[in-house]
This record gives structure tokens, sequence and C-alpha cells, in this order.
């Protein structure tokens, strides 16, 4: 039970970092439609970008391991509870939203991939509306893993 607790500290440690980078890479998009023709105020917000989309790859990729294991680690290791039975529908329902999050982070570094490059970002006030998207998501995920209503 000790190796599943600090699995699923990790776990959630990973995860909330992860967040973070999904909520802000999109403030950086509005910061940069915002920043005009203003070249070292981009150059410094594209690099924060750059730097904080990679970070929230790999928060998201230990996030996914330390998953798996909460997931499928009763068969490798002794007393893990499973999560791997009737009941469960709550977990596909959460990995569904995960998987529309991490889609929702890729989105969001391609457009910051593509304005690097030279191309137009939509209005500072649509990006404000799609930094929105992700609390949804987030307040969906957290409810279904602590009320697990199927």
């Amino acid at each position: 039970m000790n190796a599943y607790l600090w699995t699923k500290t990790f776990h959630l440690v990973f995860v909330i970092a992860w967040m973070a980078a999904v909520f802000y890479l999109p403030r950086i998009l509005v910061n940069l439609a915002e920043a005009g023709d203003e070249p070292a105020v981009r150059a410094r917000l594209g690099l924060m970008g750059q730097r904080l989309y990679r970070f929230g790859h790999v928060m998201f990729g230990l996030s996914l391991v330390l998953g798996i294991v909460l997931w499928l680690g009763y068969r490798f290791l002794p007393d893990f509870p499973t999560m791997v039975a009737s009941g469960t529908g709550w977990l596909h329902a959460k990995l569904l939203l995960v998987a529309a999050l991490f889609a929702y982070y890729i989105f969001s570094g391609r457009w910051l991939k593509g304005v690097l490059a030279g191309r137009p970002l939509p209005s500072s006030k649509a990006l404000r509306w799609f930094n929105e998207i992700p609390v949804f998501g987030l307040i969906v995920i957290v409810w279904l893993v602590l009320a697990k209503p199927f």
C-alpha cells in the first residue's frame, strides 16, 4: 500500500505541474497577441512559451507513466489496489477528458510555433476565451475522480 500512496502522490504532483503549463501557455499567447511589434517582448514571450511547452510535455509524460502504474500496477506490485474492475467507467471518462486536454495543449503549442514562424494569432479576446476551456475540463475530471459516479 505504501508504494501505491507514493505513486499516487507523485502522479498528482506531476499532474498539477502539467495543468499549470496547460493554463499558462494560452496566457502567453494572449500576451503575444497584445505585444504588437515590440521585438524584445515578443522574443522573451516566445522563449518563455517554448520552455513552458517542453516542460509541460515532460510533466505530462511523468504523469502518464505514473498513471499507467496506478492503473495496472496490481499486476506487478504486491498489495497494489486495482482500478481494473466493474464500476470503473469513471476512469475511462477521465482518460477521455485527459486526452482532450492534451489535444488542447498540443493545439496551443502549434499556435505558439506558428506565431514564432510569423503567422498571425487570433485576437486577444478570442484567446482569452480559449484560455478558459481547460478549467471546465479540469472541474469534470476532479469530480469524476472524487465521486466515481459510474
